[in-house]
């Protein structure tokens, strides 16, 4: 079980964007996220007139590694760390380490 899931509010502690804040868009292999807002490059593409794409200089999210993020926690509106707990149930679930809330999924 992944630390860090799809859809959850995230944000930067290292690297060019640092502090921003965005939702995992979604998680790719060797333990990388793509963000929205984040890590932001530009990239140049031709026109290709049989599938409708105009050429020009695009900006798209790149992806950043899973250890430069950290989950926002907003109660105290700082990154925080995740754990895990064994429900009554058997169910796993994930909550912030700093003051033990469970996380929304």
């Amino acid at each position: 079980m992944l630390k860090i899931k799809r859809d959850d509010q995230i944000i930067v502690i290292a690297g060019r964007d640092k502090g921003k804040q965005g939702k995992v868009l979604k998680i790719l292999a060797h333990n990388r996220l793509l963000v929205s807002g984040v890590n932001i490059v530009k990239k140049h593409t031709k026109p290709n007139p049989q599938l409708g794409i105009s050429g020009g200089i695009q900006e798209k999210e790149s992806p950043i590694s899973v250890s430069n993020v950290a989950i926002f926690n907003p109660e105290s509106k700082k990154g925080d760390r995740v754990g895990f707990r064994i429900n009554d149930d058997g169910s796993k679930s994930r909550f912030f380490k700093s003051n033990n809330q469970l996380i929304d999924a």
